[in-house]
């Protein structure tokens, strides 16, 4: 982790502490703000999640979704009929339905409640998962050798012997570079493929403490009953599956934010993460380049292809 990253997290335990907090000048009470400006405004923003679209990998026991255009529910008078689907010229706006076979569909975060039913769900997660600190431990040249490769505890010792011990509540990556196979969509689920050895969820889990961890493929495991995924869910921990990106952030000193859809009492979650690295880090964009508001503007009006999906008419 770069000195000024440290710093900043170290800030938000003991300089910001609510007494210290109360202690200081009121020009200077400005809390959590002086970790964004000096650490995470210039720092570099890596997305490490695959947009989910009608065709993709996913499980062929719950197929692909469909996406298609939001019609009217009910009638208003004077301006839509029920059925009636909405439009920018006619209503002014335009809206998406979703029919989406699973909650186990793209990057997502796998709540113990998928396999448990004593399991927490994934409205059941605290905040607290917001923010980690993230580890990346490599295994892509090993894969690309034998694409059955799955982690083990010696490749997390040899990640420790070079970056240090893993930090207790961070989230760990396995990076495998399996996702760049994401476009050839039946390959990508079929076995063989990269996993996570069951001594090794152990051993981060039970040993280091971990908050969760991820991979790239859609499965833990090729076992022959996901021992991997089993013994996680089924001890009450949770795991992050088809991340992507692993390759552009760095192995140590990097954050991860984690965000979700909430359904109430939902069984897997449409994930969200962004790696958050150093500033010298030569991959991502700060806020500077990417800043957010105002969006970039399409390239040529919105219009749905063939399987619904909203595309810049005439972009390549």
């Amino acid at each position: 982790m770069s000195k000024s990253l440290l710093a900043a997290v170290l800030l938000t335990g003991t300089l910001f502490s609510p007494a210290a907090f109360a202690q200081q000048p009121a020009q200077q009470q400005t809390g959590l703000w002086s970790v964004y400006e000096q650490s995470l405004k210039g720092a570099k923003h890596i997305d490490l999640t695959h947009a989910f679209a009608p065709v993709q990998p996913v499980w062929p026991g719950f197929g692909q979704a469909e996406f298609k255009p939001t019609t009217a529910g009910a009638d208003i008078q004077g301006y839509v009929k029920k059925g009636e689907e909405y439009t920018y010229d006619k209503h002014g706006f335009v809206a998406t339905s979703y029919d989406l076979t699973t909650d186990q569909y793209g990057t997502q975060l796998d709540p113990p409640a998928h396999w448990d039913e004593y399991g927490a769900t994934i409205s059941d997660l605290p905040p607290t998962y917001a923010v980690r600190p993230l580890v990346v431990i490599p295994i892509h040249e090993k894969v690309a050798a034998d694409p059955n490769y799955h982690l083990s505890v010696q490749d997390i010792r040899d990640w420790e012997s070079r970056n240090g011990r893993i930090p207790e509540g961070s989230v760990v990556m396995v990076r495998s570079d399996w996702y760049k196979g994401w476009n050839d969509t039946a390959r990508f689920a079929a076995k063989p493929h990269p996993g996570v050895s069951l001594d090794a969820l152990k051993f981060l889990h039970l040993e280091r403490k971990i908050l969760f961890h991820g991979h790239e493929p859609l499965d833990t495991d090729t076992t022959p009953t996901l021992e991997g995924e089993s013994w996680l869910l089924h001890n009450h921990f949770a795991q992050a599956e088809g991340v992507a990106n692993l390759d552009k952030v760095p192995e140590a000193g990097a954050l991860i934010t984690i965000g979700f859809a909430k359904p109430l009492g939902g069984t897997g979650g449409y994930a969200r993460y962004v790696a958050i690295a150093p500033s010298d880090w030569p991959h991502g964009v700060t806020v500077a380049e990417a800043p957010g508001a105002p969006l970039p503007k399409q390239p040529g009006p919105l219009r749905r292809d063939e399987k619904g999906v909203m595309r810049p008419q005439g972009a390549k």
